[in-house]
């Protein structure tokens, strides 16, 4: 079966996961996390829009940013045995997502890494559950491979098995090695070299969605939303996959 049969499959699905990406964006604008503007990249590039999920800095932003990644998560079909997040964003999203998962009636035990090893008390560079069978990794965004290979190093070496990751937002947008312009994405680069299966809230296919009609906004905030999609659709013409 072909992704485009999956997802006539499955319309409902295909659904409720569009409109939990447009109330992400939605939620993400709302609470900082998302702005537009101009911004440089890491890649260097101009980018008319940044997310910065550190900004979902208090509880009442964190258990619902654990609703939505839980959600996706379960939509998604993955299956998995442990929840890993790397540090340092990741372990505050493990531990929420776990809590999250467990209320909808899911066990799902967490760990995370330190930086450092530790030499006293239990030591080592794991906390947490013991990592074993197949580990979904939660973080926020990934620019490149690098930090899921890091994260799936740390996994293999604790003998399990790095099996899928979960992100807030997927860029769609071309990755870069050694300072040039590939024809891949980061999401795609971890599907397709890497061998893991990944979920996301939302993507820039979504963020476009919004800024064509926000939601909740109008007058005003709703015309200074409009603006950007111009702007964002640029970007993504010239960097998108």
């Amino acid at each position: 079966m072909t992704a485009q049969e999956a997802n006539r499959t499955h319309p409902a699905a295909d659904d409720s996961s569009a409109q939990a990406a447009q109330q992400f964006v939605q939620f993400a604008i709302e609470s900082g996390v998302l702005k537009f503007g101009e911004f440089t990249t890491k890649a260097g590039r101009l980018s008319p829009y940044f997310f910065n999920a550190g900004l979902f800095n208090d509880g009442q932003k964190l258990l619902r940013l654990a609703q939505f990644y839980a959600n996706a998560i379960v939509r998604s079909g993955i299956e998995f045995d442990v929840i890993f997040g790397p540090a340092y964003k990741g372990i505050v999203l493990a531990a929420a997502v776990s809590m999250e998962l467990a209320r909808l009636g899911r066990a799902a035990p967490y760990a995370y890494n330190r930086k450092e090893a530790k030499d006293h008390g239990e030591g080592g560079m794991l906390v947490g559950a013991p990592l074993k069978g197949r580990v979904l990794i939660v973080d926020d965004v990934i620019s490149a491979g690098t930090a899921v290979r890091e994260a799936m190093a740390i996994i293999r070496a604790a003998g399990a098995t790095p099996h899928a990751l979960a992100i807030a937002l997927d860029r769609q947008e071309m990755a870069t090695e050694n300072g040039k312009d590939v024809a891949h994405s980061a999401v795609q680069f971890v599907q397709n070299q890497l061998g893991l299966q990944v979920c996301s809230i939302a993507n820039l296919a979504a963020i476009l969605d919004y800024l064509a009609q926000p939601e909740s906004a109008d007058g005003a905030a709703s015309a200074q939303l409009e603006q950007y999609h111009s702007k964002v659709q640029a970007y993504r013409d010239r960097y998108g996959v």
